[in-house]
Formats: C-alpha cells, structure tokens, sequence
C-alpha cells in the first residue's frame, strides 16, 4: 500500500528483523516492556553459564519472577539491567548450590549483548566439555552412578538396580560422586 509505513511490523520476508521499541524518558512504561526489552540478554547470560536450554528457560522465569515484586515500574532502565543482573546472579547461586552443593556462579562486569537474540540450540556451549573432563577424573563408580542418574535420566532405584546395589547406597554414592566432580571442577578450573 504506498504512503503506509510499515516500521515496527514484521514482513514475513524478514523473519529476524527486530523490532525496534521506543523507551520514553529512559524509563520502562510497563512491566511487559520490562520483559520484552531484557529476556534476550538474561537468557544468553544463563544459558553461557548452564549449558542447557531447559534449564536457561527456567532459570530465565525464575529471575523474572523473582524480581517482580521488588523491582520499581519508576527505575531508570540502567537500575532494572543492574537489578535483572544482581537477581540472575543469585537464582545461578541457588541452582547450582542445588545441583552440586556449592556456588560456583561468576557473572563477569562484561555488558551482556542487548541484541535480544538468544543462544539455538547449535550455540557453542562448553557444558559437554567440563562434563566429560570432570567424569573421566571421577572413579569408576563414581563416574558411572552421575552418568547413569543425569546423561541417562534415571531414577535413584533404577540406577541402584543397573549397579546391583540398594538404594541407600546408590543415594551415598551419588552424594559422594557430586562432592567429588564439584571439587575437581574447581581443581581443574572449569
């Protein structure tokens, strides 16, 4: 149609393009815009740190939800990135002190890339590297029972059954093989 600006629709021509927001008076209007203008960069940010999609998208949730309430509608939208910052950095402690008994989250002073495109599932991610160098450190049942419980996705009893041992034991040995695989992580510096 001539004389109709199409700027700020998408043309199915153009599938990446992104839309451009205007933020008046470098403040967000709504909590939409919030979210819009900052779940990119905080899912590229947890996702480089977790190595896995699924849990990026919850740990994503979660940091926004956490910082819902006490996040002010009236901050500046450099006090909302430091906040959705500071909060990522907390739920990343509180995962991985879940996963393996110990923080282990660095978040660098680096500005995320505020592009808004988020990491595919081909994105390069160290993850399966540490993975493999931490398990091929571990004893053999060690090794095995992580393997088994979380590359495999099998139950407690039913990684007691594939070791022919009780689940007591396979509890007792999964915690032992957790402690064990986050002290040479940090041995190893990965």
């Amino acid at each position: 149609m001539a004389g109709r600006s199409t700027a700020g629709s998408r043309s199915p021509e153009e599938p990446g393009r992104r839309d451009l927001r205007l933020v008046p008076q470098d403040r967000y209007p709504s909590w939409d815009e919030v979210y819009r203008d900052n779940v990119g960069w905080v899912y590229a940010l947890i996702f480089g740190k977790v190595g896995n999609k699924p849990d990026a998208e919850d740990l994503t949730a979660e940091v926004f939800v956490a910082a819902l309430k006490p996040l002010r509608i009236t901050a500046s939208v450099a006090e909302v990135r430091a906040y959705l910052r500071t909060t990522a950095r907390t739920v990343l402690a509180g995962h991985w002190r879940a996963r393996m008994g110990r923080e282990i989250t660095v978040i660098d002073d680096d500005i995320p890339d505020e592009s808004g495109s988020a990491p595919t599932d081909s994105a390069e991610s160290r993850a399966p590297e540490h993975v493999r160098a931490v398990l091929s450190e571990l004893p053999e049942r060690y090794r095995r029972i992580l393997e088994l419980r979380f590359l495999q996705g099998l139950s407690v009893r039913e990684s007691a059954a594939a070791l022919a041992i009780s689940v007591a034991n396979a509890k007792v040995l999964q915690h032992r093989a957790l402690r064990a695989a986050s002290a040479l992580n940090i041995d190893l510096g990965l």
